[in-house]
């Protein structure tokens, strides 16, 4: 099932989910590696390229996720009206603060009016630079913003396990398996 129901996630969804998952975790372990980088470490120019590049790729996908998502059925919330309303909150926060770590990680690597090479296939151009102290404020915004998007999506994960162990509901094992997905589908016609 590549497409969303009501009932569950596609393999595009699902896909989607996991990889931005991934890539958001791994950014920010290596962020934070790279921020204790001497200027004589191997690694010094190399680990931020490689989170430049990863960064504008998860943007890439997020914006794809963003577009998919629209012309796609959204699976029906499992538990009542709050917890619905609560997990819609929590969504959009989720690529509201997504989306902002990733403008302004753009912004602190524009900064000085070079584009950004992404693992060199295509080079993203600096089409916003040599704003007053635009490096520093998009750091920060960078910096808080993933801190915030790391707390959320740890209360996101916490939330899917409440709900698999102790609520008993089938959103953790929808966003595991299109499969499942379909087959309630097919037993709730």
């Amino acid at each position: 099932m590549w497409r969303n129901t009501h009932s569950g996630w596609g393999i595009i969804s699902i896909a989607l989910h996991w990889m931005s998952a991934v890539a958001i975790i791994g950014l920010f372990i290596l962020g934070w590696w790279m921020t204790g980088l001497g200027y004589y470490d191997p690694w010094y120019n190399q680990a931020p390229w490689i989170h430049r590049s990863i960064g504008v790729l998860l943007l890439l996908f997020t914006l794809l996720r963003l577009v998919w998502r629209l012309f796609q059925p959204t699976p029906h919330a499992e538990g009542g009206r709050l917890e619905a309303l609560a997990a819609h909150a929590g969504h959009i926060v989720l690529y509201v603060l997504l989306l902002s770590v990733m403008v302004s990680g753009y912004l602190i690597s524009t900064a000085k009016g070079s584009g950004i090479s992404v693992f060199g296939w295509f080079e993203v151009p600096a089409l916003v630079h040599d704003l007053p102290n635009q490096a520093s404020l998009a750091g920060s915004v960078h910096w808080y913003s993933a801190l915030a998007l790391i707390v959320l999506a740890a209360g996101h994960a916490l939330a899917a396990l409440k709900h698999h162990f102790i609520d008993h509901h089938k959103t953790f094992v929808r966003m595991l398996t299109p499969k499942y997905s379909h087959h309630v589908d097919e037993s709730s016609q």
